[in-house]
């Protein structure tokens, strides 16, 4: 019997709308969806130029039933990450189905297909495109609204991957700290503070949004050499860090970053973004012409900060500097009336920040998923 499910490749500018506009069709009425970015979005799909495809290659493709949309997908080739970790691995990503597995095996069918003509058989996913930008598939948390820049999807969606030969590769985890805890922090996080700022003669300051571009070429160093011995961990390349600092440098809040130096040298950093999803929803994610203003305006009235990134260089690490660094975030977070902060996203394998998280009396709130595909074809279960 011939499948009544069809994927066709996006190759026009009417495919590309379709494509966008796809997630705002599957996800009109849900409560906890935040449309992405308008003009982010077509950067990332490669749809406008964006330095992450200087070195990468993305084919989208849609699925159709009769001549309605059900279904999208992309198989990307990320040229940063194969070339840092020496394999030939795709990438799946933007993937959106109604709940069919008929559907989501002829997307999965035409990215493997794709990839097979280029001789790749290993894939992960889901990316967006990349670790370095949406990453991973919600599995558990979907009471709430996500925070700024993280993954939300259907809850079947899990069920829809694994029925495809994928399986569980790493999970994520996203840590709620409420201001409201801060009077019972651990004494021995305190003593944590002190004697690391003494050891160290540590200064610690803002992000200055005069001195901003040194800042955050400061950032992508630390980033990129502080957390190298992560398991996926991909280095952002400068042109990737410039088109993303570029596109939040209106939205960020000094106050919410911290940069930590020692004589003179930047050694650790946190960065944390106000979460402006609820806005976001409001303006539908049209940033232009007037939604940035609705955004900027409307901060004031925010209560929750996403920390997004806590990096220490190796040589300073196990000694305490990531508390400094988040201890300098405490009051401005009080005096902005902020009520909670998400620490997203942390590796299950990443042990050390986990614990400290834990011990500091965050709660672990949200699971995103990483899966791979060996590309072995017993591993793919019936749908049927």
């Amino acid at each position: 019997m011939s499948s009544s499910v069809s994927v066709v490749a996006v190759t026009t500018k009417a495919d590309q709308k379709a494509f966008i506009q796809f997630a705002w069709d599957h996800y009109a009425g849900d409560p906890y969806w935040v449309p992405p970015l308008r003009s982010e979005i077509k950067g990332l799909l490669n749809y406008r130029h964006h330095p992450f495809y200087e070195k990468g290659e993305i084919q989208t493709f849609l699925a159709y039933r009769g001549n309605k949309i059900v279904g999208r997908i992309a198989a990307i080739v990320d040229g940063f990450h194969n070339e840092h970790h020496k394999e030939q691995r795709g990438m799946f990503g933007f993937f959106e189905s109604i709940d069919d597995g008929e559907v989501a095996g002829a997307l999965f069918n035409a990215v493997k297909d794709w990839f097979e003509q280029r001789k790749i058989t290993q894939l992960r996913g889901p990316a967006n495109p990349s670790q370095n930008y949406e990453w991973g598939m919600l599995v558990e948390g979907f009471d709430e609204m996500p925070t700024f820049m993280m993954t939300y999807n259907k809850p079947y969606y899990d069920k829809l991957v694994k029925q495809n030969g994928f399986e569980k590769s790493q999970d994520m985890f996203a840590y709620i700290g409420r201001m409201e805890e801060l009077d019972n922090v651990n004494p021995k996080m305190i003593k944590v503070v002190e004697q690391a700022t003494e050891r160290f003669n540590i200064k610690v300051r803002p992000v200055s949004k005069r001195t901003f571009d040194q800042d955050v070429k400061s950032f992508l160093n630390i980033y990129n050499r502080a957390v190298e011995g992560q398991w996926g961990f991909t280095p952002l390349s400068e042109g990737e860090m410039k088109e993303t600092s570029g596109g939040l440098k209106h939205l960020i809040v000094p106050e919410m970053t911290t940069i930590a130096e020692v004589d003179g040298k930047a050694v650790g950093a946190v960065f944390g973004l106000l979460d402006y999803n609820p806005l976001i929803k409001k303006i539908d994610g049209r940033l232009f012409p007037f939604g940035i203003f609705r955004l900027l305006w409307g901060r004031r009235k925010l209560k929750r900060v996403r920390l997004l990134s806590t990096n220490v260089l190796p040589e300073y690490q196990r000694w305490g500097l990531g508390i400094v660094l988040l201890a300098r975030l405490v009051k401005p977070c009080l005096e902005m009336g902020l009520e909670t902060g998400e620490f997203s996203w942390v590796l299950e394998s990443n042990k050390l920040s986990r614990g400290t998280l834990e011990r500091g009396g965050a709660e672990k709130t949200k699971t995103y998923r990483i899966y791979d595909y060996d590309g072995a074809p017993d591993a793919v279960e019936s749908t049927s």
